[in-house]
């Protein structure tokens, strides 16, 4: 078992402002404590996701922890201690995960842009052995987005599905989870120029770009639109009768629906073997990992909105 130390360097924001006058690198930070039924992770690599920059402008204050706060919401790393309810992890697994299990609700104080996290056995899943660390640092909140707005869609074999944004993060993760895990019989993306050959290779039978062309005025309707851009108003004109929208940005119009992800490990669990298998992959920016000493830049390319999949900080310092 390995000697965890008793303080950590971390990124960490002591109240509410930009990342680059709030968040700052510490190396005095405690390393968090254990409640019974969490395990601590040696974290290895951090994904980054847009509602990090969110929360520290305080944009969801009212629902938030108490400062100070590390940011950060995927990791993948190893396990070195567990609480004395965990039953499956042991020292030593190779885990992945988003900590937190309620995305926007009084997340945990501690996040994973840090050395080490403390995070709840049930929301992490063995890292797929094929992937590297930065590669599933990228996944939990991306794919656990899409695999639950899938669900919460009844989303199933044979259906068509229009992705907007399809090159994002979780757009990424849509098209290829509705085309490899879900058997969608039609799926089509949008995206900017230079981004439509990935769409394809994602899985996309139909790649539209949306500088030039409106997808409302696509001469086909769908079962679901998947909105991952906070375009719902148009999202509803491009449905079938009957169909579904949802939404993960912005404002939502009838009858489209929205929601907030719940980490599960046991969603990751399941969608394990597609990883394994290839069918469903990881997808990072071309520009997409930072060093742990910069963070801020990694913060600031996901708040330009024009990231190709995932950015990943990795790898995260571990010399204390």
């Amino acid at each position: 078992m390995e000697n965890v130390p008793c303080t950590m360097k971390a990124w960490i924001y002591g109240q509410h402002g930009k990342p680059e006058d709030a968040l700052k690198l510490k190396s005095d930070v405690v390393v968090p404590e254990l409640k019974e039924d969490q395990v601590l992770v040696k974290v290895m690599a951090s994904g980054l996701n847009p509602v990090d920059n969110k929360r520290m402008l305080g944009i969801f204050v009212q629902a938030e922890c108490p400062f100070p706060t590390v940011p950060g919401y995927d990791v993948a790393g190893v396990v070195v201690k567990v609480g004395s309810q965990v039953k499956n992890l042991k020292v030593g697994d190779e885990v992945y995960g988003n900590i937190h299990e309620k995305a926007l609700d009084h997340p945990k104080q501690y996040g994973t842009l840090a050395e080490y996290t403390a995070v709840e056995e049930r929301l992490l899943a063995p890292k797929p052995k094929n992937l590297s660390f930065a590669e599933a640092a990228s996944l939990p909140v991306a794919i656990g987005t899409a695999y639950e707005g899938l669900q919460r869609c009844e989303f199933t074999t044979g259906q068509s599905i229009l992705v907007l944004g399809g090159a994002g993060g979780v757009g990424s993760m849509v098209i290829q989870l509705a085309k490899h895990v879900f058997g969608a019989s039609r799926v089509v993306a949008t995206a900017s120029t230079g981004k439509l050959e990935l769409l394809r290779n994602l899985g996309a039978d139909l790649a539209v770009d949306y500088t030039k062309e409106n997808f409302e005025d696509l001469p086909e309707k769908f079962d679901v639109v998947y909105d991952c851009v906070g375009q719902c108003e148009r999202a509803v004109k491009a449905m079938k009768e009957g169909g579904k929208v949802v939404t993960v940005s912005g404002a939502v119009t009838v009858p489209a629906f929205k929601f907030i992800v719940t980490s599960n490990g046991a969603d990751l669990e399941k969608l394990n073997p597609y990883l394994e298998s290839g069918k469903v992959k990881a997808i990072i920016d071309p520009k997409g990992i930072y060093p742990f000493s910069q963070a801020l830049e990694g913060l600031a390319y996901v708040d330009t909105g024009r990231v190709a999949g995932k950015v990943v900080i990795h790898p995260i310092q571990q010399d204390n």
